[in-house]
């Protein structure tokens, strides 16, 4: 049976986050996960985690520029000090919230010429992150995000995820593999789960196009949630799409 996840950085946002923990145990969640936790403090969440009897199962690092446009954090060169501080920050936090895994956004490249150095030096950053999650017994994850809605994006198909999973090839890296971006990218992801499942982290899904819960696109969940069930994978699904209403009237599939 598949154990799904509300990501309460696009659900139940009809009320500020510290609710959002007692809105999803309430909607018969037993575990959430946070794009970026950082506006409340660790101990914070841990107290509505306790109070709701929750488990935080995923939370990112900080991804400095990226959602308002800009090339985020890890891969860019110039940036790898803010990127060390910025997974000390999250070092913190998980000693207190005990994440499953933390996840890493790529990032853009806008500079083609630079490509190559990006994408070595998220390499490098994934290596320095792994050091220090990998001794919490936390994996380290990454994932690939769709260029219609993320142009410029350095990872953005499922061959990209695995060639640095390969050339890393680390026990304690993962994918993040996010049903609604590949889905984007015109990629298969039921048979990528069922093939790949020993190198999947953590499952997120929204329907496609149009990243809203399941029924608003064209993705069969039915039969996606029985792939997902029937391979390899026993980890958590994580819903993180934006409800097209109100939180609490959508559906899953």
């Amino acid at each position: 049976m598949l154990r799904f996840t509300a990501n309460l950085s696009l659900l139940f946002t009809e009320v500020p986050l510290q609710q959002r923990f007692q809105a999803a145990k309430k909607h018969g969640f037993t575990a959430v996960e946070i794009q970026f936790p950082y506006e409340l403090s660790a101990n914070t969440i841990r107290q509505e985690l306790d109070r709701q009897q929750l488990k935080l199962v995923l939370f990112n690092v900080d991804a400095d520029d990226l959602l308002p446009g800009g090339e985020g954090l890890a891969a860019v060169p110039e940036k790898q000090q803010q990127f060390r501080q910025a997974v000390a920050k999250s070092v913190a936090y998980a000693k207190i919230l005990k994440p499953d895994v933390i996840n890493i956004l790529p990032g853009r490249c806008f500079d083609k010429t630079r490509l190559l150095l990006y994408q070595q030096t998220f390499k490098d950053n994934l290596r320095y992150a792994i050091k220090a999650l990998s001794p919490l017994g936390i994996k380290t994850v990454f994932e690939a995000i769709n260029t219609v809605d993320m142009p410029d994006f350095i990872i953005h198909s499922s061959a990209q995820m695995l060639s640095v999973i390969n050339a890393i090839n680390h026990p304690d890296l993962l994918l993040q593999y996010d049903i609604y971006h590949m889905q984007m990218m015109q990629e298969n992801p039921a048979n990528f789960i069922q093939q790949y499942a020993d190198k999947i982290g953590h499952i997120q899904f929204a329907d496609c196009p149009g990243r809203h819960q399941p029924g608003t696109g064209t993705i069969d969940f039915i039969a996606l949630f029985s792939a997902i069930e029937a391979s390899a994978y026993k980890g958590w699904v994580g819903a993180e799409y934006n409800p097209l209403n109100n939180t609490s009237i959508t559906k899953l599939a």
